[in-house]
């Protein structure tokens, strides 16, 4: 009777928030989890064989997007989370909402983007078949503190029925090569042109042996602690792994694992990666390497991030970079840098996070903000609510004063600063609460 009424409010609740034009992802699970304290409710569901749940610090987004890509193309029947709602509420509104009412979930298969501060709360009595973990790296330094205890809580949800697939190289993750009784996969990327040998921050989450805590040797490094790395007493090492891009071509959208010519669908780093994990997950769950190959090549799947338009003549390119993970701040930065030209970059945000509201800051200070200080830059316009302490940190970072331009109305200055005081292509690089302003702003300055 319990998983029975559950359904039926979750279902009733969810109907009600559509009416009001609502999306509805989190407060139908809410009411079920919080307000009537059913917090084991999804125990009680029967899952169907393949449960994919996808976490991790950064990247697990577009992950979750290209399985689901792949697989609907192939002809699963696949239900999962593409609101982008990952925490508890959001998946006990998703799954509740996929069930008859004794509880058995109508589809083949399960994918999940999961928090992972969440999935043990998502997964407790039931574990799922397969878990990707992305990254892990320092996030959301407010809530979650250092990248073991979210380690730890992940491995909370993790049992030898769980077949593992992890980035090996991140080494915090590898060690569950050495630890993991069940199944592990594990994929990773080759050295490139633009990997390096020494790293470039001053501040590496993870550098030491798990074992016998010496140093890491790194052949090369891709971005932070990321990248093929050793144990000088060889206790410990990135090794070969069962995944691994081998060949990258950038300009012709085109990268090659195990062998196989794969469409890359935007041309950053994080897309290899999100690529070779998707590629990996669908090769474990029995797809060929030819199904996956033309799934991915023949129906392109759009960028979810780093979208290319047009405005005002000029090239505008949208990164979101996600708040409080200095890494995916890196990666953006990377990329323009990288980018041939002048450029100017709108950079801010109103949000420090969706989650909570402590407005810590002090993730800024870890960002290699310093790599912005380049002679293609013409101008960083700062904006949001936090654009004083953005300005504070880039001055710190010895970029000239006469290249920082504050904004302090978007809906009336933005457009006006970008047309009469900047050169170049355009970088929005900003997290997810200003993109859809700036495209508004965008947008209605054309109509």
């Amino acid at each position: 009777m319990r998983i029975a009424f559950c359904v039926l409010l979750n279902k009733l609740v969810t109907k009600v928030c559509k009416l009001f034009g609502k999306n509805g992802s989190v407060l139908p699970g809410n009411i079920v989890y919080d307000w009537f304290k059913q917090k084991k409710i999804l125990e009680k569901v029967k899952y169907p064989d393949t449960v994919i749940a996808v976490t991790g610090s950064s990247g697990k987004g577009s992950t979750t997007d290209m399985i689901y890509h792949v697989l609907k193309d192939n002809g699963y029947d696949v239900c999962y989370n593409n609101s982008g709602s990952n925490g508890v509420l959001a998946a006990t509104t998703l799954i509740l909402n996929n069930c008859d009412i004794r509880g058995n979930f109508k589809h083949d298969i399960l994918l999940l983007e999961c928090d992972e501060r969440h999935l043990k709360l998502i997964f407790g009595k039931n574990k799922p078949s397969h878990l990707i973990i992305t990254n892990m790296t320092r996030d959301q330094p407010a809530r979650n503190g250092h990248p073991d205890i979210v380690f730890k809580d992940i491995m909370a949800a993790v049992n030898e029925q769980v077949n593992l697939i992890i980035n090996a190289d991140d080494p915090l993750l590898n060690r569950l090569r050495y630890k993991h009784k069940g199944h592990i996969t594990t994929y990773g990327v080759c050295k490139m042109s633009d990997s390096y040998e020494k790293s470039e921050s001053l501040s590496l989450d993870y550098q030491y042996c798990p074992f016998c805590h010496s140093k890491l040797h790194y052949k090369y490094y891709q971005y932070g602690h990321i990248g093929n790395y050793e144990c000088p007493n060889g206790d410990f090492a990135r090794g070969v792994v069962d995944y691994e891009v081998s060949h990258v071509d950038y300009e012709a959208n085109e990268i090659r694992i195990n062998g196989n010519t794969v469409y890359l669908n935007n041309d950053v780093l994080y897309a290899l990666y999100y690529t070779v994990a998707a590629y990996a997950l669908c090769r474990q769950i029995g797809l060929s390497d030819e199904q996956i190959t033309s799934s991915i090549t023949k129906d392109k799947l759009p960028s979810k991030r780093g979208k290319v338009y047009n405005f005002a003549g000029r090239e505008l390119t949208m990164l979101e970079s996600k708040n409080e993970n200095n890494l995916s701040y890196y990666q953006s930065i990377k990329y323009i840098v990288n980018q041939k030209g002048k450029k100017t970059i709108i950079l801010g945000f109103d949000n420090v996070s969706r989650r909570y509201h402590f407005n810590d800051l002090s993730w800024l200070w870890d960002v290699d903000f310093e790599l912005l200080n380049n002679k293609d830059i013409d101008k960083i316009i700062c904006i949001g609510r936090f654009r004083y302490d953005v300005s504070t940190r880039l001055e710190f970072a010895k970029i000239p004063k006469d290249k920082i331009i504050l904004v302090d109305d978007i809906n009336t200055k933005l457009i006006p600063t970008i047309k009469n005081k900047t050169e170049g292509k355009l970088y929005t690089m900003v997290c997810f609460d200003m993109t859809a302003n700036i495209k508004a702003l965008m947008k209605g300055d054309e109509s």
